[in-house]
């Protein structure tokens, strides 16, 4: 997919990128795979902001993914590939067999007309899902599972794949795009190839609008606040942070400071993303 570029016909324009959807084949969903989307502004059921410059933005729909690819043994036809505007992957539409729809996420080389399967027994290719011990070390996937049958949650934006390292015992090393190697059960489903709309990095939104598009708001600095709206804020002037870290508004420390609690998980990491501090 290739990226657009704009005259800079005013200032926003001057940077901005965007995509030519040349590998869209609808331009609308398909209407039994969508439900409405209620948005919140980043608040919780007491109306408590709890996620910060949240708010505004189009209004969108939200597409129902096939995470878990669970139809196993029943072929399906690629019938579109869509955008979806809740991701930076795009969507590929099936037709199975027994007449049921479905979305999945594209993957590179997935055209329309192509036939797919998920299963034990499905073919080595683009878009199938198989079991981990089925498919052959060295393959890059994406939509890995975690738990077997609760569907895939690692590996599911635009360009990403990980890579199959190796087999021993009941688990697998799989590679992540974060260059982290993390133990999987080998009976959990992963679907074959890369995802699609690999120039998602290169997009430039240009403007500030096109963010605000998006849902997200202004982000403000900690050092233009006031000492009691942030650590950072104060002073006479542009002023240092004055402190051994940079802070949160909260007062955690922050850029760096490893937030990760989950021991339960640990042992499932074989080398991690970065080395760990001593």
């Amino acid at each position: 997919m290739a990226v657009k570029k704009y005259k800079p016909t005013s200032p926003g324009r001057r940077d901005m990128t965007s995509y030519t959807f040349e590998e869209i084949t609808s331009s609308s969903p398909e209407k039994s795979l969508i439900v409405p989307n209620r948005k919140r502004g980043g608040r919780n059921s007491y109306g408590r902001v709890t996620v910060r410059h949240r708010g505004g933005g189009s209004k969108r729909k939200i597409r129902l993914v096939d995470f878990k690819r669970d139809k196993h043994g029943i072929p399906a036809k690629v019938a579109t590939i869509e955008y979806d505007p809740n991701r930076t992957a795009r969507l590929a539409l099936l037709n199975y067999a027994d007449g049921e729809k479905r979305y999945i996420l594209a993957p590179v080389g997935l055209r329309v007309g192509d036939e797919l399967q998920s299963g034990p027994d499905a073919d080595i290719r683009p878009g199938n899902a198989l079991p981990i011990a089925n498919i052959p070390t060295g393959t890059m996937i994406h939509n890995i599972e975690l738990k077997e049958g609760k569907g895939g949650q690692m590996v599911r934006s635009a360009g990403a794949s990980a890579q199959l390292m190796a087999k021993e015992g009941d688990y697998a090393q799989v590679r992540l795009p974060s260059g982290e190697v993390r133990l999987v059960r080998q009976v959990c489903f992963a679907t074959i190839g890369q995802i699609g709309n690999v120039d998602h990095g290169n997009i430039r939104l240009g403007k500030a609008g096109r963010k605000r598009n998006k849902g997200i708001r202004p982000t403000v600095r900690g050092s233009a606040m006031t000492p009691r709206d942030h650590p950072h804020g104060g002073g006479e002037g542009r002023s240092p942070i004055g402190m051994a870290s940079p802070k949160t508004p909260w007062g955690q420390k922050t850029l760096g400071y490893r937030t990760r609690r989950n021991k339960q998980t640990d042992k499932y990491i074989v080398r991690r993303r970065r080395k760990k501090r001593r």
